[in-house]
């Protein structure tokens, strides 16, 4: 394998694990100048990008290079001169004990092998809003009396919305508030295997004991016990001890428990006893108070008419709301200024995800199907209440995610006046700014879609 082979192996692998804006932006105008004596020569365009690399992706470059290449034991970060040739090298650290790969941070920070639990999840950290207000109300009323009120906690919605956050926030702070108790953060697959794990091997007792000693216990993603008939049984056994001695249980899910398909009934009583609450996504006015405080943390002030557009063109979703906001900030680091907001714009079009293919008429049934409407109805010329939100909706997500033009889109539905069209895009631009369940429904229409 050549040196081209190698890189080009290593940015596949790199490609599948992280977002779009952020390969383009860091692993472009990247390649292996040499490999020689065991270390690879890395060229990179500027000395921002090899502090960023030696950073965060020193670890995981490393590690898909020495799958390739098991001699290599080190990376040095050449930055180019404008015609192309090295102008400064920086040698990495050596890797004499090849067990050291399963050390490297892949990530800022290293889990608590103890209790599972990420140090970074705080309440501290957690950006509050109308939209998770109830959620993290609840929280709090946990950490003041665990085991006794709300328990358990069930706490569901889409994915990116805060909730891994949230629980381990939970769990963090009982375990310093409270040294003497035990806490143990755990996903639902985790669970499952050391469940199906200890049948096979005959231990299922010293497992149960396992789970049992903990005074709280938190489990992530629920939605994974579907169809785990065994691992639902234990969980069921698991839950009775655990609520009998007052320990605290919280829970989560990407849906209600009552819409987890093949989760048994008397599961679904026994996490319907405490409280159940959702997070939906964030309204236009806790997406903005969310891009301020993360380009707080990075000590940079956006512009009003930014915030807005970013709050505005990213909806749902938490992390690509802040993976946006990473690329913009390594964007501004790179020009050494603020972006414009015509620059802004341009970046977040080019960045964003690929659109699979869908037709106008996809779309619209789509839409007539989510709001329980006759699909023509979208087309006629009727200004019946129950149609023209559905039909306005349908307008925005076509030129919204779609970029098809306003005539186009008139001519389509109905063949209405691109002004219509127009209007339409307007109104569920302003309501989505005050109306959180409308930015709910866009949502869940936009994963349909997508």
């Amino acid at each position: 394998m050549d040196s081209k082979q190698l890189w080009d192996s290593v940015l596949i692998e790199m490609e599948l694990a992280v977002s779009k804006a952020s390969f383009h932006t860091w692993f472009k105008d990247t390649s292996i100048v040499k490999l020689e004596d065991g270390a690879v020569y890395l060229n990179v365009p500027n000395a921002f990008v090899k502090e960023w690399f030696l950073k965060k992706y020193h670890g995981p470059i490393l590690k898909h290079i020495r799958i390739a290449a098991p001699h290599v034991h080190s990376i040095e970060y050449v930055i180019a001169k404008d015609d192309g040739k090295p102008k400064d090298q920086q040698k990495s650290t050596d890797i004499g004990n090849p067990n050291i790969l399963n050390e490297l941070p892949l990530n800022d920070y290293y889990v608590n092998k103890d209790d599972n639990l990420n140090p970074r999840y705080t309440f501290e950290n957690f950006i509050t809003g109308s939209f998770n207000e109830l959620a993290y109300a609840a929280s709090q009323a946990i950490i003041k009396k665990p085991g006794i009120v709300y328990n358990p906690l069930f706490i569901y919605g889409n994915t990116g919305h805060g909730k891994t956050h949230l629980i381990q926030a939970i769990g963090n702070y009982i375990k310093t508030a409270n040294p003497g108790k035990k806490v143990l953060y755990v996903t639902s697959e985790r669970f499952a295997t050391d469940i199906i794990g200890a049948l096979q091997t005959g231990k299922i007792n010293q497992v149960k004991e396992k789970y049992r000693k903990y005074d709280v216990l938190i489990m992530d993603d629920i939605q994974f016990l579907s169809q785990k008939e065994k691992t639902q049984e234990e969980l069921f056994h698991l839950f009775n001890t655990l609520y009998e001695n007052n320990k605290q249980i919280v829970l989560s899910s990407d849906k209600h428990p009552n819409l987890i398909p093949s989760l048994e009934d008397r599961l679904k009583s026994r996490f319907g006893a405490g409280m159940t609450v959702d997070i939906p996504p964030p309204d236009h006015e806790s997406r903005a108070s969310i891009l301020k405080a993360k380009a707080a943390l990075h000590n940079i002030t956006l512009a009003s008419e930014v915030i807005d557009h970013l709050a505005q063109t990213i909806v749902g979703n938490i992390r690509d709301l802040e993976g946006a906001l990473n690329s913009l900030v390594c964007q501004m680091q790179l020009k050494g200024r603020d972006l414009s907001l015509n620059e802004v714009r341009n970046f977040i079009k080019t960045s964003a995800k690929p659109k699979k293919t869908i037709s106008v008429k996809e779309v619209v049934k789509m839409v007539a199907d989510y709001y329980r409407i006759e699909e023509q109805s979208i087309y006629e010329k009727t200004r019946r209440k129950e149609i023209i939100k559905p039909r306005q909706v349908a307008m925005y997500l076509l030129r919204e995610d779609f970029s098809i033009s306003y005539p186009s889109i008139g001519q389509k539905l109905g063949g209405r006046d691109h002004t219509t069209v127009i209007h339409s895009c307007e109104k569920i631009k302003t309501d989505i700014k005050n109306d959180g369940g409308l930015v709910r429904e866009l949502s869940e229409l936009r994963s349909m879609i997508m």
